[in-house]
């Protein structure tokens, strides 16, 4: 009888470890939608291919984004962070615009932390290579659809949305620069 005991304790404590904690792979689900509706002429932005929002059409916003490890899968997108680019006003952590020959970048919502991760540097690994950027604005998860979001839709919770330098410098050629799949740390 002993014996059963200490087995099943040991099965039980090999399905524990085995388990998958719900902190170590939690899921970012959305946390609501936008409807969208159309620009007023002129009020979009469409450089870099960017998107503008589709009335009628229903856009997921996320007030999180997946957790943070020392090599993080997102999703790299191009911004202009320059006044008159796609990336709308000037960028929310220093409020200025920033050339697009730096590399700067904005993280999805969750990943920017309300924040926190303002002029800090990430490393960007892709394509083979690696590039250091400086987090300078937040790519919105939460809100879109309007102007002050330029009326694209809200962002996707994996986004890291790169200046031209950053592409340039993870050697990817000029006419692939769009989206790619990266990884990414805090520096």
């Amino acid at each position: 009888m002993m014996n059963f005991t200490i087995v099943g304790f040991l099965i039980f404590l090999i399905l524990l470890a085995t388990y998958p904690s719900e902190a170590r792979f939690q899921t970012c689900k959305p946390s609501g939608k936008i409807r969208g509706t159309t620009p007023p002429p002129g009020q979009c932005n469409p450089e870099n291919d960017s998107n503008c929002c589709k009335a009628g059409k229903f856009y997921p916003t996320y007030k999180c984004s997946p957790p943070v490890s020392e090599t993080t899968k997102a999703v790299l997108t191009i911004n202009s962070f320059e006044k008159g680019g796609d990336g709308g006003g000037p960028s929310e952590c220093d409020n200025k615009y920033h050339s697009d020959d730096t590399p700067v970048v904005a993280l999805s919502t969750g990943w920017y932390s309300g924040g926190s991760r303002c002029l800090n540097n990430v490393v960007i690994s892709g394509n083979g290579r690696s590039v250091t950027a400086m987090v300078v604005d937040e790519c919105d998860s939460t809100m879109g659809c309007d102007d002050d979001h330029d009326y694209q839709p809200p962002c996707p919770n994996n986004i890291v949305d790169a200046s031209k330098a950053v592409w340039k410098a993870l050697g990817v050629s000029e006419g692939d620069w769009g989206e790619l799949d990266i990884t990414w740390s805090d520096a």
